[in-house]
C-alpha cells in the first residue's frame, strides 16, 4: 500500500480525536467556561452539525482545484478551528473553533476516500480506504483517551493544542506523501451533482444514516448502560471505550479485506449481525463480562460496514464520486444525531437505559433490508444491460446497397 495512505490515516487520527475528545473533557470545558452541561453539549451537536453541511459545502468548492490541494486546505481548517478552540476565552469563540474544524471532517474523509481508492488497483480500493479510516479507529483507542487524560490532569486547553499539533503533522504528511495529480478534467459542479440522480446513491446513504447510526443509538448512552445496568464504576467506562475502539479497528480491517472480495455478501453479513449484536446487548448489558465482551463486538461490526458502504458509493457514483463520496460520510454523522436523539426519547419514556439497543436494532436491521433491495435493483440492472448488448450484438450491421 503506498506510503500516502499513511498521511491520510494521521489526519483521519486527528479528525477522529477531536470528534469524540470533547466528550471526555466535557465538563471541564463547562465549568470553565461558565457555562451548563447541557448548554456545552452544543459542542457535540455542532460539530455533528458542521459535519453535515461542511462535507457537500466544501467538496464543491473544491471541484475548481485539485484534490491534494483541497486535503491540504482541509487540514488548514482542522488546524485553524482547534488552535481556536484551544484559546477561545468564552464558548462562543470555542463553538466557533468545532464548527470551523468540523467543516474540514467531512470533505476530508471523502475526498480521502476517492484518492486512496485511486491509488491502489481496482481489487484493492476497498481496503485502501479501510486502511485511511483506521486512523479514525485508533484514534478512539489512543487518541480519545489519551486526550481526555490530558485534559483531565492539564487542562482541556492543552487537549485541543496537541490535537492541533497533529493537524500540522497531517498536513505536512499530505503534501509530501500525496501525489499531485492535477484537477480530473472531467470535475465539474454539474457533473458532481448529477451523480445524485442514481437510486443507488440514496439508498447508500440512507443504509449509512440507519446501519451507523445503529451503533451510535447505544454508543451515546453508553455510560449510563455500563454503569447502572453492568455495575461498571466510572473510571471503567474509559477502558470499555477503548475496547470499543478496538474492536472498531479490527472489524475496519476486515470490513475492507472482505469487501474486496465481495462487498454486498460482506455487506448483508455485517448488518445481520450488528442487528442480531445490538438486540443481544439488551440481555448481556446486565452481565459485565457479557458486556464489555458485546460492546467491543458492536464496534466490531459497526464498522465493518464502513469501507463497503464508501465504496459502493464510489462505485455507483463513478463518473463523479467525490461530493457523493463526502456527503456519505456527512449521513455517517447525520446517522450518529438522529440515533443519539432517538436513543434519549426512548430513555426519557421510562424505557430503562438498554432501551437504545432496541432503536439500534431497528435502525441497522432497516439498513439490511435496504441493503438487499439495493443489491436487487443492481442486479436488474446489470441483467437489463446483458440483454441489451447481447441484443445489439445478435443484429447484423446493415449492408451498402
Amino acid at each position: 500500500m503506498p506510503l500516502a495512505l499513511l498521511a491520510l490515516a494521521i489526519g483521519a487520527f486527528g479528525i477522529g480525536t477531536t470528534e469524540f475528545v470533547i466528550m471526555g473533557v466535557l465538563p471541564q470545558v463547562a465549568g470553565d467556561l461558565g457555562v451548563t452541561i447541557p448548554t456545552a453539549g452544543w459542542l457535540v451537536s455542532g460539530y455533528a452539525l458542521g459535519v453535515v453541511i461542511g462535507a457537500p459545502l466544501l467538496t464543491v468548492l473544491g471541484t475548481r482545484v485539485s484534490r491534494k490541494k483541497m486535503l491540504m486546505f482541509l487540514m488548514g481548517l482542522f488546524i485553524a478551528g482547534n488552535a481556536l478552540s484551544a484559546v477561545a476565552p468564552g464558548f462562543g469563540l470555542m463553538l466557533t473553533g468545532r464548527i470551523v474544524a468540523s467543516l474540514a471532517h467531512g470533505a476530508f474523509f471523502g475526498i480521502g476516500s476517492v484518492v486512496a481508492a485511486d491509488l491502489v488497483a481496482p481489487q484493492k480500493k476497498a481496503s485502501a480506504i479501510s486502511l485511511m479510516f483506521m486512523g479514525l479507529t485508533v484514534a478512539n483507542i489512543v487518541g480519545v483517551p489519551g486526550g481526555t487524560y490530558v485534559g483531565q490532569a492539564a487542562g482541556w486547553r492543552v487537549t485541543f493544542a496537541i490535537v492541533a499539533a497533529l493537524g500540522v503533522v497531517g498536513l505536512l504528511g499530505v503534501a509530501r506523501l500525496v501525489p499531485e495529480a492535477g484537477r480530473p478534467e472531467s470535475v465539474s459542479v454539474r457533473g458532481e451533482l448529477a451523480a445524485f440522480r442514481n437510486v443507488q446513491v440514496w439508498l447508500a446513504m440512507a443504509m449509512t444514516v440507519l446501519g451507523y447510526g445503529g451503533v451510535f443509538a447505544a454508543i451515546t448512552y453508553i455510560s449510563p448502560m455500563m454503569t447502572e445496568v453492568a455495575g461498571y464504576t466510572e473510571g471503567a467506562v474509559t477502558w470499555l471505550l477503548v475496547l470499543f475502539g478496538v474492536g472498531m479497528f479490527l472489524g475496519n480491517l476486515l470490513g475492507g479485506k472482505f469487501a474486496d472480495r465481495a462487498l454486498m455478501p460482506m455487506l448483508f453479513t455485517a448488518l445481520a449481525a450488528l442487528t442480531a449484536a445490538l438486540l443481544l446487548f439488551t440481555a448481556t448489558a446486565h452481565h459485565k463480562l457479557l458486556a464489555a465482551i458485546t460492546l467491543s463486538l458492536i464496534g466490531a461490526l459497526g464498522f465493518a460496514t464502513v469501507p463497503p458502504l464508501q465504496k459502493w458509493v464510489l462505485d455507483q457514483a463513478s463518473a463523479a464520486p467525490t461530493l457523493a463520496s463526502a456527503a456519505n460520510i456527512g449521513a455517517f454523522n447525520l446517522g450518529n444525531a438522529l440515533a443519539a436523539w432517538l436513543g434519549g426519547v426512548v430513555i426519557a419514556a421510562g424505557l430503562g437505559f438498554t432501551a437504545p439497543n432496541w432503536v439500534g436494532a431497528i435502525l441497522s436491521g432497516t439498513a439490511l433490508l435496504l441493503a438487499l433491495l439495493a443489491a436487487r435493483l443492481d442486479r436488474r440492472t446489470r441483467g437489463a444491460s446483458r440483454v441489451v448488448t447481447g441484443s445489439a450484438a445478435a443484429d447484423p450491421a446493415p449492408v451498402p446497397a
